[in-house]
């Protein structure tokens, strides 16, 4: 009897009835003190360990994460029975540096003198990405990527782009339906994605999100960050085939006065040496930056450099310090396209962020391609049932590149070579391109390797209705037109020297002409001759309108049988 009865005794000594409360606890809480299950990748949390009674002496805990990286520490006072760490950033921890989610992670906190040890499961979501469209675009830009089932589903990620009612605020690029209505400037929009954000935050609990730009977009995205930035709420920028040192396919649109002042925030003059040089702080943030080279022939790229995307050259794409990735994809084709989702988006949104050096530390080339040189843009109208014929004088060019820009895209054109013969434009010989999207800044381009000097014709016939057009002609070789404005910023009154001077390698122009036509911000022109002997001329002009100008320097003249046209884009900032 005595046996059985010790025996049950023993065995309710082994097993109590109610576990004993463990020594040290871990929890994770948020900005506000709170504890937290559930974070989202890249928010601020500070880890707490929590003895079960007042500590004897002073307790020293470090805390780790499971891959064993170490998260940090805290000292638990003598008597007290609480310590928390300094604000511990979680970026990151959703992919743990490789392909595979982790949507829960293991904390781990250790009192080093008595051995203690605790753990805390958390559940970590990805950050949200917000996409950023460009030139003359909207958020549908980005269906490929945010629609069910779309490229970020698959990855299980979650994605918001800017003007989709998902959030306040929306970008105004211009848009076809309105040429003639007034875009937001680059501040404004950057003022209006700054709302999107703040929005998008809110509605996921998020700190951080991934930005991902297309076009415009980057330069749009790149302001936030260096001027409207609050915190390190951005946690990378990735930016698709974006400008950073201009297009000069946007001369189309400035020339005939529309889509402004979008379409002159993208000349070269004004990115490079307005724009580069006052938006350089990136806090923190990675930069990214996708270049397209699949045009790598100068009589296929109309209206840039090569190689390039067909709007946005190699060059441009890269023009600011950053990681650079070249694909080759076409401009237009960048956000719908799996190969760049597949080979840069998706690995940087896995691996991409991190700490990047405060500033833009090398100051971005302002050059750009020193080699290119246009031709004087024509714009006009051509009315329903009616032709214009538009001529275009090479001289000893070694290549020439045509650019249209058409809204009504029903344009039928004709080319006449400078032997008077017309010449059948084919996409093989001739690079010729038909662009249905907007956003590439042209509507048809076509070009011509060591074209015959002489008058060429182009002639537009608009069959049905009434529309608008521009044309320009980029060529390497022969004549150079060098201009600039000094200064660059200047006040309203302020005068402003504007100088150019036209050269060629073999002989000295003569019967040189030149004129600047400004284009106002409120959308009107003025006209300025440019007088003088020989082939360097200078003009000085008072703006009498704060904000951005377009100036537009053409230039004409004889290089000895040989008749010579050039134009030269420049940009200058009025300010109030």
């Amino acid at each position: 009897m005595c046996r059985m009865t010790c025996l049950l005794v023993s065995v309710l000594w082994l097993v109590p009835s109610a576990r004993a409360a463990e020594p040290l606890a871990l929890s994770v809480l948020d900005a506000a003190g709170t504890p937290r299950s559930a974070v989202v990748d890249g928010n601020a949390v500070r880890l707490q360990a929590q003895l079960d009674r007042p500590a004897r002496r002073a307790t020293e805990v470090s805390f780790t994460l499971d891959d064993g990286r170490l998260l940090g520490s805290c000292t638990v006072p003598r008597a007290a029975r609480a310590c928390s760490s300094s604000e511990v950033s979680t970026l990151g921890w959703y992919w743990a540096g490789g392909d595979d989610a982790r949507p829960r992670r293991e904390l781990r906190a250790q009192a080093a003198a008595p051995g203690w040890r605790a753990r805390r499961e958390l559940a970590v979501a990805p950050r949200p990405v917000v996409f950023v469209h460009g030139f003359m675009s909207d958020h549908h830009t980005w269906d490929a990527y945010t629609a069910p089932g779309g490229f970020l589903a698959q990855a299980g990620l979650q994605g918001f782009a800017v003007g989709d009612g998902r959030a306040e605020g929306a970008l105004d690029t211009g848009a076809l339906a309105r040429l003639r209505s007034p875009t937001k400037t680059l501040p404004e929009n950057a003022a209006a994605l700054q709302r999107y954000i703040e929005g998008v935050k809110r509605r996921t609990g998020a700190r951080q999100v991934d930005l991902v730009a297309h076009s415009m977009g980057g330069l749009v995205a790149r302001y936030y960050v260096a001027r409207l930035m609050r915190e390190r709420d951005v946690a990378q920028l990735l930016t698709l085939g974006s400008p950073h040192g201009g297009s000069e396919c946007s001369g189309l649109a400035s020339a005939l006065g529309v889509l402004t002042p979008a379409a002159l925030e993208l000349r070269p003059a004004f990115v490079r040496q307005i724009f580069n040089r006052g938006v350089t702080r990136r806090h923190g943030v990675p930069f990214h930056l996708l270049a397209g080279d699949p045009i790598a022939d100068g009589f296929r790229a109309p209206c840039s450099g090569v190689p390039s995307d067909s709007v946005v050259s190699v060059d441009s794409a890269s023009a600011i310090p950053g990681r650079v990735q070249r694909l080759p994809v076409l401009h237009t084709d960048m956000t719908a396209s799996a190969e760049v989702f597949q080979r840069f988006v998706l690995p940087l949104l896995r691996h991409g962020a991190g700490e990047a050096e405060e500033d833009a530390r090398r100051v971005p080339d302002d050059t750009g391609d020193a080699a290119a040189q246009f031709t004087q843009v024509v714009g006009g109208r051509v009315e329903a049932g009616a032709t214009v014929e538009i001529e275009v004088q090479l001289d000893d060019v070694a290549v020439a590149g045509f650019a249209l820009f058409d809204p009504s895209r029903a344009l039928e054109v004709t080319v006449r070579g400078a032997s008077g013969r017309v010449i059948n434009l084919t996409p093989q010989e001739h690079g010729l391109m038909r662009v249905e999207d907007p956003s590439s800044l042209l509507t048809l381009g076509y070009g011509f390797d060591r074209p015959r000097p002489g008058p060429w014709r182009v002639s537009l016939r608009a069959p049905r209705e009434a529309t608008d057009y521009a044309l320009l002609a980029r060529v390497a070789g022969g004549a150079v037109l060098r201009s600039s404005a000094s200064p660059l910023t200047a006040a309203r009154g302020q005068p402003v020297r504007l100088t150019a001077a036209l050269e060629h390698p073999q002989r000295v122009p003569e019967g040189v002409a030149m004129r600047a036509v400004v284009h106002r911000p409120d959308g009107s022109t003025e006209t300025l001759e440019m007088p003088g002997e020989g082939a360097a001329r200078s003009v000085q002009w008072r703006p009498t309108q704060p904000g951005l100008h377009g100036i537009d320097i053409a230039a004409s003249g004889q290089a000895g049988a040989l008749r010579i046209e050039r134009m030269g884009f420049l940009a200058v900032e009025v300010r109030p």
